[in-house]
């Protein structure tokens, strides 16, 4: 089931679901809207593959560009954005995230991206370039999150390698055993 407006401050009123900071024009008919932090990352095209089991340095793959005022995302680039929100779901909700129907009015695009039951902290959202440059400005409202109450509340509720994110979070992998049956 898919939150409304009061189920919404219900929720946030009780404290089960958290937004930090908290601001009423975020609260839209069947959502929260979140807000542009001020760090991007924007992937640097490279010839040597990273290997998700390797030794790589992530950072080499991206241009990070901290604490700006303006930031332009470049054509059909691949960008990284974080929200100046914390969130903090329940063990009985979980989120659907999209851009904001303006931005993606202008070619600008993210992946599906789902926030997990149990989940805290600011979000690191991808986001495709349009045909053309776009500038963007941090605390404007950018992301839509759509709430679904869960049929019950997860038994493992999410401690992965995100909880907790703040800023920026580039790409993280766990070392990964591989186990074949015979």
């Amino acid at each position: 089931m898919i939150l409304s407006d009061g189920d919404l401050k219900r929720y946030l009123e009780a404290g089960s679901l958290q937004m930090i900071p908290m601001s009423e024009e975020c609260i839209r008919e069947n959502g929260l809207d979140l807000r542009f932090g001020r760090d991007f990352a924007v992937m640097k095209g490279d010839r040597e593959p990273f290997d998700v089991r390797g030794d790589n340095d992530v950072g080499q793959y991206y241009a990070i560009h901290s604490d700006v005022t303006t930031f332009v995302i470049p054509p059909r680039s691949r960008c990284l954005a974080h929200t100046v929100e914390t969130v903090t779901l329940p063990q009985d909700l979980m989120g659907f995230c999209e851009l904001r129907s303006s931005y993606a009015r202008l070619g600008l695009s993210i992946p599906p991206t789902i926030i997990d039951a149990g989940f805290e902290g600011q979000l690191t959202i991808e986001i495709v370039g349009s045909v053309f440059p776009v500038k963007v400005y941090p605390l404007d409202r950018f992301l839509h999150v759509v709430f679904s109450r869960l049929t019950s509340p997860v038994e493992k509720p999410y401690a992965g390698t995100y909880q907790r994110q703040r800023g920026i979070q580039l790409p993280r992998f766990k070392e990964y055993t591989r186990t074949y049956d015979s």
